[in-house]
């Protein structure tokens, strides 16, 4: 009975720590008509790391409506949007080594997708944060707000 009882609690733990995980796993899928599917993304506070998968359900090839998906503090989107024109294809349309990209993906085409694995240390809920597609010409429409949940 002992056994049956240590299995069960250790299976319910199991499932809770699942669950938590998931919270900390979000998808977001883009396509060929420049948009995103979702324009808030949040996680629970719980969170120490934040795994974003960026799907491109379109058929277009990265060159002609490539997406990404860069995080940001509001007030910092549009330096990131303007210095990620500069930066080019070759780095992702992300300004290399800025303090104001909290993350950011490889820029994907049509069937393709990418994740990434960022730390919240730092980040508050207290804090407006954006995240966008910083392909030329993409991040008026293809926008939305992160916040982390207390």
């Amino acid at each position: 009975m002992r056994y049956l009882i240590s299995a069960l609690l250790g299976s319910m733990l199991f499932v809770a720590n699942a669950a938590q995980a998931n919270e900390c796993e979000l998808t977001i899928d883009s396509n060929d008509n420049m948009r995103f599917d979702t324009k808030e993304m949040s996680v629970p506070a719980s969170c120490d790391e934040v795994t974003v998968t960026l799907t491109h359900s379109g058929k277009l090839d990265k060159k002609v409506m490539g997406h990404n998906w860069v995080l940001s503090e509001a007030g910092d989107m549009q330096s990131v949007v303007q210095k990620g024109m500069s930066a080019g294809m070759d780095n992702n349309y992300v300004p290399e080594g800025s303090d104001a990209v909290i993350a950011a993906t490889d820029v994907v085409g049509g069937g393709e997708e990418t994740s990434v694995t960022f730390s919240t240390e730092g980040m508050s809920a207290d804090t407006d944060y954006k995240f966008y597609c910083t392909f030329p010409g993409h991040s008026a429409i293809m926008q939305g707000s992160f916040a982390i949940k207390e």
